[in-house]
């Protein structure tokens, strides 16, 4: 059966003039006419049987359904420009994977092992996007996700299933000069003495000193008072730097740790209540995500071992 798609060239067309709001401008980009660009536009308004711009006292305007349409033909045309770029990049040979991850545990823990992948399956090319929260694969061109969360939390996300890849143990750890400056000695403290720390705090995760000092019995007005940071990396560079006390999760900063460039302001770790997962779409696995979660999980298994006999 023939296929009821629009041209590529009216696509282009009509998501330029949505992001400018300007057949001009749009038309400069593309180097085209905007005559050209306003015939590719009313050719795709005939097929598609909708109004995508409305004209108004300053210019135009997208409709309700043009507006929709937009983000939809943007998020296809990036998925088209990706796989157009990866199979150049590898003239047809071997296979691709686009992987979502949350950017510390990539920089920290995964990327510095993809060389044994390199090693093991040099054929297999991935690409990387950042995730921190749940996102619906139909809209982008993600083949799987690593993600952080309870394990009520992957359940919640729709259309996916979830394998269990490490667990996450968190530990309270700052710079030695931060401990020596408030104490006097460099050792670490009892979970009261660290309430009255500067505590630096999680963005995606604001209950997480409140959880761990709940976990310790101690009574912390200041749980959740301290400045925010997204990413754990940019929490890690603060406890660097000695802004305050950090609860990270070990398996981030063993690096730092071993260096002595952070140490561990309360020897009590917060047992995983959270882990990190492989997620992906429900239905048929593609041979390239087969492969790499095999390689995953055998490096996993490894890193559990070496905790456990450490």
């Amino acid at each position: 059966m023939r296929r009821r798609l629009p041209s590529v060239q009216a696509l282009q067309c009509f998501e330029a003039a949505a992001r400018h709001q300007s057949f001009t401008r749009a038309a400069q980009e593309l180097a085209l006419t905007q005559s050209a660009v306003s015939r590719q536009v009313a050719a795709l308004e005939d097929f598609l049987g909708v109004a995508l711009f409305r004209r108004t006292q300053h210019g135009m305007a997208l409709t309700a359904a043009g507006a929709d349409y937009a983000r939809q033909v943007r998020q296809r045309l990036d998925a088209l420009e990706r796989d157009a770029v990866a199979l150049m990049g590898r003239r047809g040979q071997g296979d691709s994977l686009t992987l979502a991850v949350v950017p510390t545990f990539a920089t920290r823990w995964l990327i510095p092992r993809l060389p044994r992948l390199a090693a093991q399956q040099p054929d297999l090319l991935l690409h990387f996007e950042t995730c921190t929260r749940p996102f619906l694969f139909t809209d982008t061109g993600v083949d799987a996700a690593i993600w952080a969360g309870t394990p009520e939390q992957v359940r919640q996300w729709a259309g996916t299933q979830a394998t269990p890849l490490l667990p996450e143990d968190v530990l309270p750890v700052c710079s030695p000069r931060l401990l020596e400056a408030h104490t006097g000695r460099p050792g670490p403290l009892d979970p009261a003495a660290l309430a009255r720390l500067p505590l630096l705090q999680q963005a995606t995760r604001p209950d997480a000193w409140r959880q761990w000092f709940d976990a310790q019995g101690v009574d912390a007005p200041r749980a959740m008072a301290g400045p925010r940071y997204e990413l754990f990396s940019m929490q890690a560079a603060a406890a660097m730097a000695g802004l305050g006390v950090a609860l990270m999760p070990t398996l981030l900063v063993q690096d730092e740790l071993a260096s002595g460039v952070l140490v561990v302001a309360c020897p009590r770790p917060l047992k995983a209540q959270r882990a990190y997962y492989l997620v992906q779409p429900q239905g048929d696995e593609r041979l390239a995500l087969r492969r790499f979660k095999a390689w995953l999980l055998d490096v996993c298994r490894e890193a559990s071992t070496a905790v456990v006999l450490g």
